[in-house]
């Protein structure tokens, strides 16, 4: 099939550029059908364009840009920002590894607010990070509120369901994108019912399908980063949508950033949107060293905190999720343009790790590639590299985006050295404007990760670890739970509501589903590899328990049932690129996340 624009992923980034694009193509004509309307179709994964994505505060400047009369009351889930604190979390069960400067600093928020404290909150909120002025939004029904917008216009097309599967590469030009075999076994062989990939054929291809897309990392490896530019810095977003109990007092817009617990590497955060409804969730970052890494278990540590559990008690889980977040920004910036594509959003390297935001960003993305495509078709130009640079890519850099994108490239390189240095880094480049950081070197995901041996030094000993990961071996069990209960960690006392076991959430508040038809998206590429994996940092960081160790080792084994695309596994490999993580279909089932 041929059209004219064919764009892989529906989410902020699309949802910008198509906005923009739907408006601007009336009276413009089709250069692959004469005569007719333009063609412009947008593929999505999951079977709607509202799952699996995230609750965000965003201060929306690209949104308001796009809708400058906007008005939250037609979004379900969204508010304007109302309250904005920042907290600083102690440890209130004693089993967070903390250093002894913040232990000191424990002792003394306690020493000033009465030994009884849990929490302290920091008297104002750092520039660089508030949101004073935007939204509290569910992605999930924004997107879903944007896509309305877009198929009413009827000027594009939106097609969820339809995982990309490649990008059609020829020479130094994209040619448009194949979609996923149909009708398959989970090896990928043809089965009954089998039916190839479409090719779909457009003189420009817009790539916007997130950082771990089957189409960008593609095209990562064909065409190579630019020089100097590296990923190497990612986090798992691991929340929680709550249904509050009746009577909690918090109003709409409240929002909470938290750090210090349940370990200082791990940010969290918590926004109440209208309707009794608030999304609690926390930030596991790459330079966090724990191999036994798990965000579920520390998601249910995080919302029992005293400060959070007060408005938390009662409640019960509406929804839960997890995804990868490339967090690299501008240092991660691929090539943005070339003969026939261009990429927008977070694979973009639009994420602004500084201010933590990355939906406003992106969707301006959108806009600013719209706006040059809009000005190339007027002009009667081809999507050319040079042509693309000119409208798009100087767009972009001329923006607030590329200004505050360059404030935050150097900004959390601390955090390689340690939480205290990466604190200072942040605020140094904040304060700066860029100017300064603390100076280090990123590493890649697997060579940050100690060993469980040292990590856990100080409260386990050698030959109990051992034990531990002997039993877990041979029950096929991950390390996390067992390390952390000995560590000191309690156990999380189930309830049924808000506190329930991972497979339990996968059902109540995530509703995994598989497209059956379609191969497994995550492939173990040389099993040997994994058979004399001592980490096995696949299996501990899985958000869905999908990739389980094998009962007396081998090879993890793979259930896309409990998959939900989190794309952690990727990034996670303790061998560094054992693991592909290709196209794929179904997922969560969750429009509130």
């Amino acid at each position: 099939m041929e059209v004219d624009i064919v764009c892989a992923g529906f989410g902020p980034a699309s949802g910008g550029f198509l906005t923009t694009l739907a408006r601007g193509l009336e009276g413009l004509e089709s250069r692959v059908m004469p005569g007719m309307p333009p063609q412009v179709i947008c593929y999505e994964r999951a079977d709607d364009i509202g799952f699996g994505v995230s609750g965000v505060v965003t201060r929306a400047r690209g949104i308001k840009e796009s809708f400058p009369e906007f008005d939250v009351t037609q979004v379900p889930m969204a508010a304007p920002v109302r309250e904005e604190k920042l907290i600083y979390l102690l440890d209130p069960v004693g089993a967070s590894r903390r250093p002894g400067y913040l232990r000191l600093a424990d002792q003394f928020v306690k020493s000033m607010t009465g030994q009884a404290a849990d929490s302290m909150e920091v008297p104002f909120v750092p520039e660089f990070l508030h949101k004073r002025d935007g939204f509290v939004l569910s992605l999930g029904q924004f997107n879903q509120w944007v896509g309305q917008q877009l198929m009413m216009g009827g000027a594009v097309q939106v097609w969820p369901g339809s995982p990309v599967a490649k990008p059609l590469i020829e020479g130094n030009a994209v040619c448009g994108i194949q979609l996923l075999d149909q009708g398959v076994e989970a090896d990928g062989r043809p089965g009954a019912g089998y039916q190839p990939g479409m090719e779909v054929r457009a003189p420009l291809t817009v790539v916007a399908d997130g950082p771990v897309g089957a189409v960008g990392r593609e095209l990562d490896e064909y065409f190579g980063l630019p020089e100097g530019h590296r990923r190497d810095e990612w986090a798992v977003g691991s929340k929680m949508v709550v249904e509050l109990r009746d009577g909690c007092r918090l109003e709409p817009g409240t929002v909470f950033h938290t750090i210090g617990y349940p370990e200082p590497e791990i940010f969290g955060f918590f926004y109440v949107h209208p309707g009794g409804l608030a999304s609690v969730g926390i930030f596991l970052p790459s330079w966090f060293a724990n191999p036994a890494r798990t965000s579920y278990r520390y998601l249910q540590h995080y919302v029992r905190h005293p400060f959070l559990w007060q408005h938390l008690e009662g409640g019960k889980l509406r929804s839960w999720g997890a995804k990868s977040l490339l967090e690299s920004g501008r240092r991660g910036e691929p090539y943005l343009c070339g003969n026939g594509y261009a990429r927008i959003g977070e694979g973009s390297g639009s994420t602004n790790v500084l201010t933590g935001s990355g939906v406003d960003e992106a969707w301006t993305t959108g806009i600013q590639l719209a706006e040059g495509v809009l000005q190339l078709w007027k002009e009667g130009a081809p999507f050319t590299k040079e042509n693309l640079e000119r409208t798009y890519v100087q767009r972009r850099r001329a923006s607030w985006l590329e200004r505050e994108a360059a404030v935050a490239e150097r900004a959390r390189d601390g955090f390689q050295k340690g939480f205290a240095r990466g604190m200072a880094g942040m605020m140094l480049a904040g304060l700066t404007k860029g100017a300064l950081s603390w100076p280090a070197t990123p590493k890649a995901p697997h060579e940050q990760v100690t060993d469980v041996y040292s990590f856990y030094r100080e409260c386990i000993t050698p030959g109990e670890i051992a034990r531990v990961r002997e039993e877990c071996r041979e029950k096929g069990q991950p390390l996390h739970d067992a390390l952390m209960a000995r560590a000191g960690w309690p156990e999380i006392p189930l309830d049924g509501e808000l506190l329930v076991s991972h497979q339990d959430a996968l059902l109540m508040g995530g509703k995994v589903q598989a497209a059956p038809g379609y191969a497994d998206h995550v492939v173990f590429l040389d099993p040997q590899l994994c058979e004399t994996c001592a980490d096995r940092l696949c299996v501990e960081v899985c958000s869905g328990e999908a990739i389980h160790a094998a009962e007396g080792g081998g090879r993890p084994a793979f259930d896309r049932e409990k998959c939900v695309h989190c794309g952690a596994c990727v990034w996670n490999c303790s061998e560094g690129e054992n693991i592909a993580f290709v196209a794929g279909a179904g997922g969560l089932h969750s429009s509130m996340n």
